[in-house]
């Protein structure tokens, strides 16, 4: 595994440094000076960033399998500032020493090629903001989709088109054909994502047999009309998309909750938190889905050789332990388990139930920490901190996989928590709570 992920990452520096090898050798046009030549190199290197984003997001299972693709969307979400901060740059350097060159800022009056340039920074400063700010904007997830993708498509048209059309570093044939390549390789990936996935998953439909509500959860229940989902682990989640059609943006990543042991359904389980996730749960059953999946390394069969599993969640984060404790359970899996569960207070607490159930059936246990507790309550009460952990958590426990799923701040301190009580950070493994 972890050579796979070093080949993967040696990849991706690859392919950054493939253009700047492309067009630094072979026949060249004469230099500018070196302030000119960063400047140009630091918009070649958003460019390639850029197109590596559009990989990032294809969603390859043998690219995601070794980090978890949440850990590649978050990898993704970071990268767009690195990406914005070398476009402003390149603008910056010669907007202060070279001002000339950048002709009138006016699109009107000004050189085609140099408006697409700065068309192509504003849709790129636009897609940044927007995805960092699309809760407070209130923009609705659907829209926020649609003009995350066609701010993404319009702005690396108009880099391409700025670099061929001032042409410094691509005026000969040997570099136009290299960029030309480029595009096209773009447009591939563009393609694969956006008509190949959702044709494969037109031709595979599910419906949906089942919508049950337990606290304030709602758990939907998926059959296959055709393919069902392939080599799925415990843990893992897709993306679904319901009563649209594939093609429509409207898709959501959603945790399997059931454990592959059931068969060829799917099960999800869904608070309504956010615009999209209150129209979710109100689906009824007959409701034509579509999936795609299964993605996510958040799983117990990832870690074969483990003694025990040290699992903390909060909230609606209890949905891939679950999973795993559930696959646990029908595999007749004897290695002890400790979930330690966070909730506002003891009605938020989904599964509970069942959770009582495991904890009689394996060797599992359960604390529930509760921020409000109610009157005569004997368990832990306040938030997960490095003491609480030290009274759960046996010496012996400090090499097992730590999993923690939750909101960001919950997560967080778990995590500093249990570094401070000696786990390796290699034990810890945290899921993407919220990707989007």
């Amino acid at each position: 595994m972890t050579a796979r992920a070093i080949l993967w990452v040696l990849c991706a520096f690859a392919a950054m440094a493939l253009p700047f090898v492309v067009l630094m050798t072979g026949e060249r046009v004469p230099g500018t000076g070196r302030l000119r030549d960063f400047s140009k190199g630091l918009g070649f290197g958003a460019l390639a960033g850029a197109g590596m984003q559009f990989a990032l997001t294809a969603r390859f299972r043998r690219m995601a399998h070794p980090f978890g693709i949440d850990v590649i969307y978050l990898f993704h979400r970071h990268m767009a500032w690195g990406i914005v901060a070398l476009m402003l740059g390149h603008f910056a350097i010669f907007w202060t020493w070279f001002p000339d060159d950048l002709g009138e800022l006016n699109p009107l009056t000004a050189r085609w090629e140099l408006t697409m340039g700065r068309f192509a920074l504003l849709c790129f400063l636009a897609l940044v903001v927007t995805s960092e700010l699309r809760k407070r904007l209130g923009i609705e997830y659907g829209r926020w989709r649609l003009v995350h993708v066609a701010l993404a498509v319009a702005g690396f048209a108009a880099a391409i088109a700025h670099v061929l059309g001032v042409g410094h570093f691509t005026g000969t044939t040997d570099k136009r054909l290299a960029m030309l390549g480029v595009t096209a390789g773009w447009l591939l990936l563009l393609a694969w994502v956006r008509l190949a996935k959702p044709w494969w998953q037109l031709r595979n439909p599910w419906r949906v047999t089942d919508n049950t509500e337990r606290g304030g959860v709602h758990t939907l229940v998926l059959e296959p009309m055709g393919r069902g989902l392939r080599r799925r682990k415990p843990g893992q989640f897709a993306w679904l998309t319901l009563g649209h059609s594939p093609f429509g943006l409207r898709e959501h990543p959603f945790t399997i909750s059931n454990p592959p042991e059931d068969g060829a359904k799917i099960a999800m389980s869904i608070k309504p938190l956010g615009d999209q996730t209150r129209e979710l749960v109100k689906t009824r059953p007959g409701t034509v889905a579509w999936l795609d999946g299964p993605y996510g390394a958040f799983s117990i069969d990832m870690e074969p050789q483990a003694e025990g599993f040290v699992m903390i969640a909060g909230g609606i984060g209890i949905t891939p332990m679950i999973a795993n404790l559930r696959s646990m359970a029908a595999r007749g899996d004897r290695r002890p388990a400790i979930l330690i569960y966070a909730n506002p207070d003891r009605e938020s607490v989904t599964f509970r139930e069942e959770l009582d159930d495991l904890s009689r059936r394996m060797p599992l246990r359960v604390v529930h920490v509760l921020e409000d507790p109610p009157e005569g309550w004997r368990g832990e009460s306040g938030h997960i901190d490095k003491d609480m952990l030290a009274r759960h958590l046996p010496p012996d426990s400090r090499d097992w996989p730590h999993m923690l799923c939750g909101p960001l701040p919950l997560t967080d301190a778990a995590k500093a928590a249990l570094r401070d009580l000696g786990v390796p950070l290699r034990r810890i493994d945290s899921e993407i709570f919220d990707m989007v």
